[in-house]
């Protein structure tokens, strides 16, 4: 009923709510990505997309469409490429920083398994300077961590902004230190924000530490301090503070895929494509 093709520009256009984007993912023409769409609306014989000069946005039958196409179109990779005898097999070895397993990562993950159920993905998380180490000592075969932008070869999945982020209520007293919520050193958030406020003239101490973002999001809300963090990644109910309280720029940041050269290239392969080019960082 529903023709893969079809399926996968719509799945493009969901993600980057832009027929032009999508086009430049799939490799395709603009008018056959809208012929796609049309086709699929006319099968599902509902509205899936709704656009216009500024916006394109999905309805709530895309929104549920889009479910159903990611459900589709894995079982049907899976199929391809197990009877085609090319069904992949190996381990493989990924680690990813802490807070970007809030984003989309997990889902890409998912849909990575089930397209590739012969591939044994051992998932270790915890902070980018730790995990490339491990990388560097071959106890892993690919990371997907924070640097600051430039700093690492790799491919780069994202490029974002730090910013420091508070509750609505967040109150800072002029002159006093800042009150910062940091992971524990050596660790590139707390580095970055200490330099900024320090070549700034401003004092700060140190009011939680904690090894995962689950901390650092608990501090906040609880009103011990403020946190640096990538701009993308900031929750609803939190708010980026940093023109507020006239707060130095922390700067910005890559979020990488590095890869193991001695490792399996076919295994790293299939999940750095699929997670390039996915909307990943948002908070899921």
């Amino acid at each position: 009923m529903f023709e893969p093709a079809q399926l996968r520009s719509f799945l493009a256009v969901a993600e980057t709510l832009s027929f032009t984007k999508a086009a430049e993912r799939l490799g395709l023409a603009q008018p056959t990505v809208s012929q796609h769409v049309r086709k699929l609306e006319t099968a599902a014989k509902r509205v899936l997309i709704t656009r216009d000069t500024r916006d394109v946005r999905l309805t709530d039958n895309g929104d549920a469409m889009a479910g159903f196409a990611r459900n589709i179109l894995s079982a049907h990779d899976a199929a391809a490429r197990y009877f085609s005898g090319s069904a992949m097999r190996g381990r493989l070895r990924f680690g990813t920083a802490d807070d970007l397993a809030i984003t989309g990562l997990p889902r890409i993950l998912r849909e990575f398994r089930q397209i590739y159920p012969q591939i044994n993905l051992e998932l270790t998380v915890g902070q980018s300077d730790q995990l490339y180490r491990k990388l560097n000592a071959g106890q892993l075969d690919l990371v997907f961590v924070k640097w600051v932008a430039g700093a690492k070869d790799g491919t780069v999945v994202e490029h974002d902004s730090f910013s420091w982020v508070g509750q609505e209520q967040t109150v800072l007293e002029p002159g006093a230190p800042v009150p910062l919520i940091a992971y524990p050193s050596p660790s590139l958030s707390r580095k970055l924000a200490i330099d900024a406020l320090e070549s700034h003239g401003r004092t700060w101490r140190i009011t939680c530490t904690t090894r995962q973002i689950s901390g650092v999001l608990a501090a906040v809300r609880a009103g011990i301090g403020v946190a640096v963090m990538p701009s993308s990644l900031v929750p609803e109910d939190l708010k980026i503070i940093t023109r507020r309280f006239d707060l130095p720029a922390v700067g910005d940041v890559d979020f990488t895929l590095i890869r193991n050269p001695l490792a399996n290239s076919e295994v790293i392969d299939a999940l750095t494509q699929s997670i390039v080019g996915r909307t990943i960082n948002r908070p899921a």
